[in-house]
């Protein structure tokens, strides 16, 4: 395992630093060598540094520590071969455990964000394909989690949902509404004869589209969204609590029809509906944004239907923190197998006979390696959005739930391109199920849809920066005069490439056709895409340069910094024209990032290994992978005979 020598001089500790030197030196000869001293840390090896600096250092046992714990017992063992019925099943019962590793407090873990998003890091690597995520996320997130959001939780049983007698599913989405849910036409008929309601599909698009409704794992209710109606009038779209089935099977007024399996994440997905199901008064979820009297009569604080509808479905912002938080999870685990993988698997060498790990060669860790960055950057991305959630406030809610929406969908898109390159990386070995790989990219695609499709929500997004935001500000000084080597300059590059971008959006929306908000926006939008964009990488790079500057050991602290640099310089590459034309960046400098990259690069190589143990995977998980462990598709199991 390769380690660092504490006595060498890191990188430059600020911007201000790399600029007071003279004259500056960004060459590629600037970037020093990373050599191994042996030794430990405060918190032991470097790797373990690196590890408390990744898993929220002083919280990380209570964070991580049991989740890691849980997924290292045999029953969650990698198990190839299963049907996806049985994986279905399998990953309801992996539910009944996590509740148990909780000792059943679900009310704890539903109200902890941090404590649930880190669940989700974890559980998402479980047979590669995040079904146990996939059911878990459902049931304490949007489930338990709404019911706590809403008035009356305390004075509701919960324990068959705390206590998974029964398991919580959410249903939202329908069949002709998904990004557009407030559009949503199942209805919710106020009775007042009863006081209840009578819950209806009026047509086949309006099933609900998606959720796990089947009979498997059990007795389930639902949380459904409906849209309320008191004498005809539609009020909004509020929840309703809904027993679907019990031990015997489906309730009366229930349909529900199971969809084809889908890669990935086998879960049991279905089309439901609701033929006048009668709910009792206290079905309806109620808080600030509606309450209904005994007359009918709604009383909200909020005078907008679309507002009320956000309002009740808040818990999908949270969903999007896990998806992040599951999209890590997957893209960590991919890099520690294709790294160890790439260590073990030898390949022809430049003399005859030789045989070396194709992890030697450049064209094969250097992929490797921007991954590994990227996955950094993503990580500490995650923690510091995290805690912004667990912090806000009335007055930064908006700014909040944005970013939110900004670092899920850059996360997950990440995952997509790492869990791909990883899987490349390992060619044809990766793509067998026993070696776990194949299945984290389709995973990965179910992240990038839910809890809303990346694009629209970025889209969102991109509308409220293009005039609504300041864009992030560089430090004082010209990027120009600092050193490609130190992170903190490059970080501000990339500050001034959002800038530039956000001036375009705003021209181009200005610029648009006169009376056509279409056509306005359409000309703004793909700047105003790569403003969301470029802000995200910014918001990583801060994160992670926050993360680098509170690590006390220097040897951990220096190799956060180069592996920080590293994600940088790559992120700058495509604005290095842009950055050129507004003197931002020296002909000099655009000269040589390519050559101070490929430094960086062959300084980090050693320590690759060092990078992915940090990513702290238990030793049972990665036993039960083959090829992370120098064997292949399993040989000592081939019982074929010459003619099979």
């Amino acid at each position: 395992m390769t380690q660092l020598r504490a006595s060498e001089t890191s990188l430059p500790s600020s911007a201000a630093d790399a600029r007071h030197r003279q004259p500056c030196d960004d060459s590629p000869a600037a970037v020093e060598d990373l050599t191994d001293p042996g030794g430990h840390t405060p918190h032991g090896t470097v790797p373990d540094e690196l590890a408390h600096a990744l898993f929220d250092r002083d919280d990380r046992t209570r964070l991580h520590g049991t989740w890691q714990q849980l997924i290292a017992a045999k029953e969650f063992r990698h198990r190839p071969g299963l049907t996806e019925a049985e994986l279905v099943t399998l990953s309801y019962e992996r539910l009944r455990l996590v509740n148990a590793a909780i000792d059943g407090d679900a009310s704890l873990l539903a109200q902890d964000p941090a404590l649930l998003a880190s669940l989700h890091e974890w559980t998402a690597i479980v047979d590669g394909g995040g079904s146990l995520c996939t059911v878990a996320s459902i049931h304490y997130n949007l489930f338990l989690g709404s019911l706590f959001d809403h008035d009356g939780a305390a004075g509701r049983d919960l324990s068959d949902f705390t206590s998974l007698r029964r398991t919580g599913t959410f249903l939202c989405t329908e069949l002709e509404h998904g990004n557009d849910a407030s559009a949503l036409e199942t209805t919710a008929a106020f009775d007042p004869h009863t006081g209840g309601f009578v819950l209806r599909t009026p047509h086949p698009g309006a099933q609900k589209f998606m959720p796990n409704t089947s009979t498997t794992g059990g007795p389930k209710t639902a949380v459904v969204s409906a849209r309320l109606l008191v004498d005809g009038q539609d009020q909004g779209v509020f929840l309703f609590l809904t027993p679907l089935s019990d031990e015997r099977g489906l309730l009366p007024g229930i349909r529900v029809r199971r969809l084809p399996m889908r890669r990935g994440a086998p879960v049991d997905h279905c089309l439901t509906s609701f033929d006048d199901v009668r709910l009792p008064r206290e079905a309806l979820l109620e808080a600030e944004h509606g309450r209904i009297s005994a007359d009918g009569t709604l009383h909200s604080v909020l005078g907008n239907r679309r507002k009320r509808f956000l309002r009740a479905i808040g818990r999908v912002t949270m969903g999007k923190l896990c998806m992040s938080g599951a999209a890590v999870g997957a893209s960590r685990a991919a890099l520690a197998v294709a790294v160890r993988y790439g260590e073990h698997r030898l390949v022809s060498g430049p003399r005859a006979g030789q045989r070396i790990p194709v992890n030697a060669y450049r064209s094969h860790h250097g992929r490797l390696l921007r991954s590994v960055a990227t996955a950094y950057a993503m990580t500490f991305l995650h923690r510091s959005v995290v805690s912004r959630f667990v912090h806000r406030t009335d007055e930064d809610r908006d700014e909040v739930e944005r970013l939110i929406a900004v670092a899920k969908g850059w996360i997950t898109w990440q995952a997509r391109d790492i869990t791909a390159e990883c899987r490349e990386r390992c060619g044809a070995q990766g793509l067998f199920s026993v070696n776990a790989l194949s299945d984290f990219s389709p995973y990965v695609e179910g992240t990038i849809t839910a809890e809303g499709d990346n694009l629209v929500i970025w889209l969102k997004a991109a509308a409220e920066m293009v005039f609504g935001y300041d864009s992030t500000p560089a430090s004082p000084g010209s990027p120009a005069q600092g050193s490609l080597t130190d992170p903190r300059c490059v970080r501000d590059l990339l500050a001034c490439a959002e800038t530039i971008w956000q001036k375009r959006a705003r021209a181009g929306l200005r610029q648009g056709p006169a009376k056509d908000p279409v056509g306005r926006w359409n000309a703004a939008s793909t700047a105003a895409l790569e403003l969301v964009s470029i802000h995200a990488r910014v918001r990583a790079a801060d994160a992670f340069l926050t993360a680098a500057a509170d690590t006390a050991a220097p040897v951990a602290r220096k190799l956060l910094e180069r592996i920080c640099l590293l994600f940088l310089l790559r992120e700058i590459g495509p604005y290095t024209g842009d950055l050129l034309a507004a003197g931002h960046m020296s002909s000099a400098q655009v000269r040589r990032l390519p050559e101070v990259l490929e430094a960086v690069v062959a300084s980090l190589a050693p320590h690759m290994r060092t990078l992915v143990d940090a990513f702290d995977l238990p030793a049972e998980f990665l036993d039960g992978i083959p090829i992370a462990n120098g064997d292949c598709v399993p040989l000592a199991d081939y019982t074929g005979s010459p003619d099979a």
